[in-house]
Order: C-alpha cells, then sequence, then structure tokens
C-alpha cells in the first residue's frame, strides 16, 4: 500500500510508470508546478524535483495543478480509505458520499464525532489538506469525467458535481487542470449522448436523462465473480442481474435513483478495465453520490496487486489466487438495507434469503417510475418496523429481531453508515437482540468494504477451506487465517469461490499463482 511506501519505491514506480500505483499518490514536480498519476507518460523528473503527496487535494494546497496530458483526476479511487479504519479514512468516504455538500464540514465533522476545527486540524496532517480542499477535489474529479464523457451542459455539469454556482466550477476547473472547463471538454475522447437533457442554469432540478459513464477499475478485476455474487442475490422487482450486467433502484438523498452496470472485457491486455453506468436521478446533485456508491458496491478502489502477492504467498493460497486473480468483496449500495438482507439470510440459504426478500420488497418496497418504467424499491427500515410482522416468515425470534433492527435504524437509535468505525459499529450490532457475531461481521464486511473480516462459522466458507487444505473448524480456522491479515476478507471470498466455483473457473490443480511483483 502506498501509506508504507518509501520515497525510492515512490519513485521506482513513477519511473517505470506504473499504472498499479495510479490513484495511490501523486507525483508534484517543482520545475513545472504540476502533479501527474504514477503512470504519466512524461519524462521522468529528477528525484530532486520530486514531492509525492497522498491525495490530490494536497497538492492543489501546495500550489501546484493537474497534469492536462495524464489528468490524475481520472485514476481509480485510494485503496487506502478501505484499508484504513481511522478517522480520516472515514472522512474521506464520507466526502465521497458528498457529506460536505449535504451538511457542510460542521456536518461531516459530527458524523465522525469531532469539532470542524479539530477534524480540519487531523486532515491537514494526515492528508495535506482540510475538509474543504479535499471536497473540492473531489468535486473537481467528477466534473472532469463528466466533461470528457457527457454532453451534459457545463450547468448541468457544475451542479452535478456539488458545484454551488458557475463561477465556483469555472475557478476550479480553471485552478485544478489550468484550462476552462470547455477547453478540458474538447479533450474528449468521444462523445456520449445524454438525450433530454436541457440548456442553461439549474437549481438542482430533477433531469429524466440517462447519464453515461465509465468508471476505471484496477486490473486484474474478477468481474465474472462480483457479478454472480450479485446475480445470485437479486430481489426482483428492484433489481436485474445478468452476467455480466446488474441494475437496481436506490435512494439517494435528492430522490429515486436507477442505475444499470454492465462491464466488457478490455479489447488488449494494456487497456485499462473499465465498468459502463448509465444512470438515472431525480437531482443532478445526487450525481457524485451515486458514482461513490457503485464504485464500493463492486469494491472498485481495492488493490489487487497488493491483495494477490499477499495472499499468494502462501502456499495453501496461492493456487486460489492463481485461478481467481483480482478477486473482489462486494459492497451495499444501502446501509440499512443490508443489515436486513443479513438478518433474514441467517441460517438459510441464499435461494431462500432471496425469496424472503422478493417477498418483502413486494409487499412493502415503493413504486416509483424511473428510467421508463414501474420499478421497486426497497422497503424503509419504518416501512418493515411497521409492517414487516405481515410479511415475514421463519422463527418468531428472528422476526422480532428484524422487526426491533428495523426499529432501531427508523428511530436513529441505531446508526449504520457507510463510514462507521469498525469497532462500534460491531459492538452496536451485537448488543441488538438477535444479531451475533456472524452477522455484525458480514454487514461491517458489506457496508464498510473492511478488508480484514473472516467468518469462520460460516458454513460454505469452511468447505472451502477444507477444499483448500486448510483447518475447517472456526477455531483452527481463525487461528490459521491469522497469518492472511490484513486481507481476510479476501480470503474469505476466495474460500467461498473455492467452495461454489464458477462454470468458467479453471480446476485448482490448473493454477498458477501471479508472479509480478510490485516494485
Amino acid at each position: 500500500m502506498s501509506a508504507d511506501m518509501t520515497f525510492d519505491e515512490r519513485y521506482r514506480a513513477i519511473d517505470a510508470r506504473d499504472a498499479r500505483f495510479d490513484g495511490q499518490f501523486v507525483t508534484a514536480v517543482r520545475s513545472t508546478g504540476i502533479y501527474c498519476r504514477p503512470s504519466c507518460p512524461a519524462r521522468t523528473p529528477k528525484p530532486a524535483n520530486v514531492t509525492f503527496y497522498p491525495t490530490s487535494a494536497a497538492a492543489h494546497e501546495a500550489g501546484y495543478r493537474a497534469c492536462k496530458r495524464c489528468l490524475p483526476e481520472a485514476a481509480p479511487g485510494s485503496p487506502l480509505w478501505n484499508v484504513r479504519g481511522d478517522a480520516a479514512a472515514r472522512a474521506m468516504r464520507l466526502i465521497a458520499d458528498g457529506a460536505v455538500e449535504r451538511g457542510g464540514v460542521p456536518g461531516l465533522a459530527g458524523s465522525l464525532g469531532y469539532s470542524p476545527r479539530h477534524l480540519t486540524r487531523l486532515l491537514r496532517v494526515e492528508l495535506g489538506a482540510g475538509p474543504l480542499a479535499l471536497a473540492r477535489a473531489h468535486r473537481a474529479q467528477t466534473a472532469r469525467t463528466l466533461l470528457i464523457e457527457t454532453d451534459l451542459p457545463a450547468a448541468d455539469v457544475a451542479f452535478s458535481a456539488g458545484f454551488a454556482s458557475i463561477r465556483q466550477f469555472n475557478d476550479t476547473i480553471r485552478e485544478v487542470f489550468g484550462i476552462t472547463p470547455t477547453e478540458l471538454r474538447a479533450r474528449r475522447r468521444r462523445r456520449i449522448a445524454a438525450p433530454g437533457t436541457t440548456h442553461g442554469p439549474r437549481t438542482h432540478a430533477p433531469t429524466p436523462a440517462a447519464i453515461r459513464l465509465s468508471l476505471p477499475v484496477r486490473r486484474p478485476f474478477d468481474a465474472a465473480g462480483v457479478f454472480a455474487w450479485l446475480r445470485a442475490r437479486v430481489v426482483d422487482g428492484a433489481e436485474e442481474a445478468g452476467a455480466a450486467r446488474f441494475a437496481r433502484t436506490i435512494r439517494l438523498p435528492g430522490g429515486a435513483a436507477w442505475f444499470e452496470v454492465t462491464h466488457a472485457e478490455p479489447p488488449a491486455p494494456g487497456d485499462t478495465d473499465r465498468i459502463r453506468l448509465t444512470a438515472h436521478v431525480r437531482d443532478l446533485s445526487d450525481l457524485g453520490t451515486l458514482i461513490a456508491r457503485v464504485r464500493r458496491l463492486f469494491d472498485l478502489d481495492a488493490d489487487p496487486v497488493a491483495i494477490d502477492a499477499a495472499l499468494s504467498a502462501h502456499p495453501e493460497l496461492a493456487p486460489l489466487v492463481g485461478r481467481v486473480p483480482g478477486i473482489r468483496v462486494p459492497g451495499t449500495a444501502d446501509p440499512h438495507e443490508m443489515l436486513v438482507r443479513a438478518m433474514v439470510g441467517q441460517q438459510i440459504s441464499v435461494p431462500a434469503a432471496r425469496t424472503h426478500l422478493t417477498r418483502l420488497a413486494e409487499a412493502l418496497g415503493e413504486s416509483v417510475e424511473i428510467a421508463g418504467a414501474e420499478r421497486l424499491l426497497f422497503p424503509t427500515a419504518a416501512a418493515i418496523a411497521e409492517r414487516g410482522h405481515e410479511v415475514l416468515r421463519g422463527p418468531a425470534s428472528r422476526v422480532r429481531a428484524i422487526l426491533g433492527a428495523a426499529e432501531a435504524l427508523a428511530t436513529g437509535e441505531l446508526v449504520l453508515t457507510g463510514a462507521d468505525d469498525g469497532d462500534r459499529q460491531r459492538a452496536a450490532l451485537l448488543a441488538m437482540r438477535g444479531i451475533g457475531p456472524w452477522t455484525a461481521d458480514y454487514v461491517r464486511m458489506r457496508v464498510l468494504n473492511d478488508p480484514d473480516v473472516l467468518l469462520p462459522g460460516d458454513l460454505v466458507l469452511r468447505n472451502g477451506a477444507a477444499v483448500a487444505g486448510i483447518p475447517a473448524e472456526p477455531k483452527p480456522l481463525a487461528a490459521w487465517a491469522e497469518r492472511a491479515a490484513p486481507w481476510r476478507s479476501y480470503l474469505s471470498a476466495h474460500l467461498w469461490r473455492t467452495a461454489a466455483p464458477l462454470s468458467g473457473d479453471p480446476p485448482l490443480a490448473e493454477a498458477q499463482p501471479p508472479t509480478q511483483e510490485a516494485p
């Protein structure tokens, strides 16, 4: 991970133009006044002229502007915000979700339990920039994507990216990229129409248009595994899934939204892997939040090179990694929904849980017309608390537990977000009636994208452990898995996959461990 890399290691990465480190740090060059991603094709600067920064915002604050050639804002997001569970990482996840735009720095600080002054000081020390600068950098990244990849009018781009005014948008783009929005748009490599958009300024008005984007992904990327995982758990009416397609409705701050994600393998080994996102949002200001949630749902900001290298260092795991390089652990689009799904799925099969959840959505979900069709939103916690007893089936103790958790979520007694402190979230969940370690840890894995969670009591996971030749009983498995830290969530994913391989997976005997090493 880049946080542990020395200057010399980072310098070797930029000298090799290693795209694996794009998004993990930026390179600022004093002689030119610009900063680049590690894979920038420009001539490697002299070490004496180089300063490495953990974020583009830190480079902005130090007076540098983005390289026009490599556009560092187009890189995948940093994997550090999932690996690290500290306040800085949690703040970055909230900033990506649009917390500063919705509640300002006081709202962001309050969500983390700090005063605005203390949070600003902490982020400047840890990341080289305060929350406003970090949020501005995130808005610039979103705006760049929309300018390059869509035909949205500049005013719509500004409000979609979270800017408060056209002037603020224009000033920020010029300051960050050294060119105007019009000049930046002229650099796009292709035009993707957004039919039905209107011109002129917006005041966060709804838009019925489809917005189509491509989101960068670090390779290798086990797309087949992510889509298969989501397809097996699809809630009919609220979600749709295929071999390389997933779509669903989602509640965002500005209203209901619908998105579709598709994937096609890149045509050549050196090309960037990307997933395609089609979004329908009621309020353009929700677009940045939606992009952040899709990236977390598909675990797009993971560092597969570091994960695969660490796991394959153990002889028992090397064949698993060789068979499925770049495995991902899907996150969630809605933390409240994930808790309900986890509790419904306790001690029953995935198909049975899907049946129960589809019945729940059909009975209590809200019907909305969006993206040209009538679709379902998964029920709110309040709806489940009020009427879940009419629909939920199973042991009475489990039904009472689900209703109690839904009531706690609806009233705010239980707070569950993608930026929680992991230990506190787990303790809060375990304090709820009917929630045990498996559910609390599974929620932590999916809601926080925590990379270091093992579920030793999971029967399917234990079956995979037995096939892989490692201890399969809970306590010995947990002890053995300590050697896989901090990547035990990805170990869990490999063991699940080993127990239930996809049709295209090669036999373990034919799998070869990865040989490429990080610089």
